[in-house]
Order: structure tokens, then sequence, then C-alpha cells
């Protein structure tokens, strides 16, 4: 099946996740993409490795890799010596994106910056990502997923009052991703009515920030310096993590209508008449009071029966999993939503999280594992008019 972006080409010189997550998203709508790294190869792609110690193609990537490089092709590169910088710009001129998280003064250096790359392809469109983007006066420091999170105040509201706590989970990095992958396709779509390229920036303090941007207006608006309350909500109630029987379950009732079902479900009208709980807001000021009364509930039964009753009240719950039990999903086996994929070096099958949405006519798909270090350098040379001779000299150089 061809995909929306069949025949545009992209170079992936991004590293870790926000850069080649993006980049992946294009590859799975169909763009050709070329994952472009170090010799020795990059630093993601060894971490959470199969196996810790193990070289490339022993076991040694890592599980990130084999999610965020799926789709795409693979050649190393050495763009800070002249004659990879030479590589870069036969390559450039026929690309139409070229994904790049990485500093600046790096992007310069390496021949990426947009005033290089433009003159060479005026319909080229740089993808870049930094830590806290471009103009103010932290545009020169490094970053990670964590950082945003602690700056934009997630952290802060995350743990508890005595205990800042991120996200487990890279939400910034994945969110970034996406919103550079929408962009990109946002200026892929404008070229077609100008013929021209332009620079697509993200950064992770800007997809922290909007994530949690409504904390940050109510903060601004009522002034309410919050502090962490665990998995309670402050807004409404009951919201929090219970302990059932035999395991946890998260819980949450938002609005008046879901709160007139759990008080029916509790069989005690007179939640519904105590002022204390007279909105959202007021149950969320009084939530450990709602929350008590829930765990009670909620300890007198397994997960499936308080899941199997919360369900048939029609209140959003769901099953605090271990990642053995998200894998054991029945919905999510059946949903489809992991693709098994094999990998050199591994024993078994990788579950690799498919195109997280949906589309009816024209889907993204999963077409191929991820590459091995260099696995394609001298295909993908040739292919830009390079010689068997000239790829030869090129690995005597150390460039490839």
């Amino acid at each position: 099946m061809s995909g929306i972006l069949s025949g545009i080409k992209v170079l992936d010189f991004g590293r870790y996740i926000a850069g080649p997550y993006c980049a992946t998203l294009l590859g799975d709508m169909g763009a050709e993409v070329i994952r472009v790294e170090k010799r020795e190869g990059s630093e993601d792609r060894f971490v959470q490795p199969f196996r810790p110690g193990a070289g490339a193609g022993e076991g040694g990537e890592g599980t990130m890799f084999l999610q965020l490089n799926r789709n795409k092709r693979g050649m190393t590169l050495d763009p800070m010596s002249e004659e990879g910088r030479k590589v870069v710009r036969a390559m450039v001129a026929k690309a139409d994106v070229v994904v790049a998280n990485l500093p600046p003064q790096t992007l310069k250096a390496m021949g990426l910056d947009y005033e290089t790359l433009s003159a060479i392809n005026p319909g080229i469109i740089l993808t870049t990502v930094s830590a806290f983007g471009h103009g103010g006066p932290y545009s020169n420091r490094v970053g990670f997923d964590g950082v945003a999170q602690a700056m934009c105040g997630a952290a802060h509201l995350t743990g508890h009052a005595d205990e800042p706590m991120k996200s487990y989970a890279p939400w910034v990095d994945f969110g970034t991703a996406s919103l550079a992958a929408f962009g990109t396709m946002a200026a892929l779509f404008e070229r077609q009515k100008t013929g021209k390229g332009q620079v697509v920036e993200g950064a992770l303090l800007a997809t922290a920030l909007n994530f949690f941007n409504f904390h940050l207006i109510e903060q601004s608006l009522r002034q309410t310096n919050r502090e962490g309350i665990g998995n309670r909500s402050p807004y409404a109630g009951p919201v929090d993590i219970f302990k059932a029987k035999d395991g946890w379950i998260m819980v949450q009732c938002i609005g008046q209508p879901l709160f007139k079902r759990w008080a029916k479900l509790m069989g005690e009208d007179h939640w519904l008449t105590d002022p204390r709980f007279k909105d959202d807001l007021a149950r969320g000021d009084n939530g450990e009071v709602l929350s008590e009364r829930m765990g009670k509930w909620c300890a007198e039964r397994t997960v499936a029966a308080a899941l199997d009753e919360l369900d048939a009240a029609r209140i959003p719950a769901g099953p605090v999993y271990t990642p053995q039990q998200a894998l054991d999903d029945p919905h999510i086996k059946a949903m489809g939503y992991l693709h098994p994929m094999g990998f050199p070096g591994i024993d078994g099958e990788a579950p690799l999280m498919e195109t997280p949405v949906r589309l009816s006519g024209s889907p993204g798909e999963i077409r191929h594992r991820a590459p091995l270090l260099g696995e394609h350098t001298a295909d993908i040379l040739s292919e830009y008019g390079y010689s068997d001779e000239d790829i030869r000299s090129l690995r005597a150089q150390n460039i490839i």
C-alpha cells in the first residue's frame, strides 16, 4: 500500500525520541526515511538494550530504537568532515525534509542550518527540535523530557507536596515529535502552493507548556498555588487510584451526571445534598472524603467485580496494569495495537505500537524493522550517484 506521503524523501539526523519519532510518523504515512547515524552508532541506538554489553546487531540495540526507527533505512556518515558534508549536500538536493533535533551550532557545523539547506534546495523543509526553543535566554541550554516536565509545573503537581514526581512515560518527547510531524505535514501542504520550504521548530518546553496550559491559566487568574495531591484530582471527585482485594483501579468521576451515578452506586443520596460536594471544584477541594468512601467500596471487591459494577453504572474506570498485564490485555490484543516484529540478535518478537491514529482510507503502517547500523549505506549512496569505488574510498577515509 502506498501511503499519503509516498514520494516524500526525509533525511533523519535525529537523536533519542523527539526527532526520530517525528520522522517515524512521516515514515508510517509512506515517506521514504533515511536515518543518518554516526559511524559508531548514535547514542539512542543503545538505550535500554535487549542484551546489555552486546554490540550492534547482536542484541545490543535498545527497545527505544526499535520503536522509533521502524520504516527507515539506515546509513552511517561523518557529516563533520568535508567529504561527509559533500554527501549531505548531494542528499539534500533530492530531499523534501530534513529532521534534526540538534543545537544550532551543530546544525551549522554539519551544514544542516536552513540557510545552507535552502541554498542547495529552496523547497527543503527543516524540522528542528530543541529543549527550549530559539530566542530566549535558555536557547543554548540542553534538556530532556524530564526537565520540561519539571519546568512547566507538571512534576510539582504530579507528586506530593513534599516530593515532586515526573511521569515515567516521556510524554513531552512524544508530544513534541507528534507536533513536529504535524508541522512538517502542514509545511509540505504549504509548499504545494508556494514551492518554497521553511523551518518547522518544535521545543520540549513549548510542548510541556501546551499540555499543561489550563493549569497555568488557573494559576494566573486565580492564584490557587496548588500543591501535589498524588492521584486525586483538585478539580473533581472521586478521582483517585484505589486498592481492591487483588489489585488497583483508577476511577474518574468528573461532572455532575457522573457524580449522581456514583452516589447511586454507593446507595447514598446524602452526597448529592452535602454542600461540600455541590460541584466539581468543591468535590476536588474535599476529595479526601470521597476517596475514603470509594476506597472502602473498592476494598470489598476484586478488581474484576469493581470494574463490572462501575461499567454498569457508566463510570469511567480501569485497572492499574503492570507492563506485562498491558501486553496481555484482551482489548489491546483485539485492537491489534501492538505489531510483533523480529530484529537480528534478539529472541522473539518486539511488540511495536502501530501508528497511534488510524485513517480509514489511507492508514499508516509498519512495513519493516529498524535498520542495523549502516545496513543500507552502500545502497543509499549508490542511489545518489556514488560508484562502488567512491564508496570504498569513503569507507577507507572513515567517512562512512
